[in-house]
């Protein structure tokens, strides 16, 4: 397989971690691709012209970070990140698109920021800010549930926090938000986590 990836995207982490968290990783083969380049040909994999796409060994291009974790998942014969039914099927996948949302939220919002001033809309960022604020306050009120639990819902909440601590620092998500800080910080002793930590390329 060939994971078409950028190293600080959250999505591409979601899924080197669910590839990690199933032993997965070593099948997969890295091809990095700036989506911003206006020679790449990433429209060949994703029309969509994103990371992650994942080329699976007989050829599909899958994406985006849900369908490719999924299609993992099926892959291993250990426990399932995703459930494959019932209540904790739906709070894994429910969860999931939280911290997804999250992560959209946040993009958007680091997306308009390098807009030129004059374009950039202080309406636009606000909305985004709270949006992300709101997830992060509703993530907060359910973490002392999750326990060790590990489903494709606490990766993706963990990913979102990693980048937010990359991209918006001076934020201090923690400062009100204690129980989802304590999670956060068990959790990134994960070694799939501290494998994939995000950081700018040299």
């Amino acid at each position: 397989m060939k994971l078409r990836f950028s190293p600080t995207s959250p999505y591409v982490r979601k899924v080197t971690v669910t590839a990690i968290e199933t032993g997965l990783d070593g099948r997969i083969e890295r091809v990095p691709t700036n989506v911003w380049d206006p020679d790449t040909d990433i429209a060949t994999d994703n029309p969509l012209g994103k990371v992650p796409a994942l080329i699976t060994d007989d050829g599909a291009a899958l994406y985006d970070s849900p369908v490719i974790c999924e299609y993992l998942d099926s892959l291993h014969d250990g426990a399932r990140l995703i459930p494959a039914s019932g209540s904790e099927r739906w709070r894994a996948l429910t969860l999931q698109a939280l911290g997804d949302g999250c992560l959209d939220a946040g993009i958007a919002r680091l997306l308009e920021s390098r807009r030129p001033e004059a374009e950039r809309s202080a309406g636009w960022v606000a909305r985004q800010v709270t949006v992300m604020g709101r997830g992060l306050d509703s993530l907060d009120g359910m973490a002392d549930g999750w326990g060790d639990t590990v489903t494709i819902g606490q990766i993706a909440v963990g990913c979102a926090l990693g980048w937010f601590d990359l991209r918006f620092g001076d934020d201090n998500w923690r400062a009100t938000r204690p129980a989802l800080a304590d999670w956060f910080e068990g959790f990134s002793e994960r070694p799939s986590m501290t494998a994939t930590f995000p950081k700018e390329p040299a």
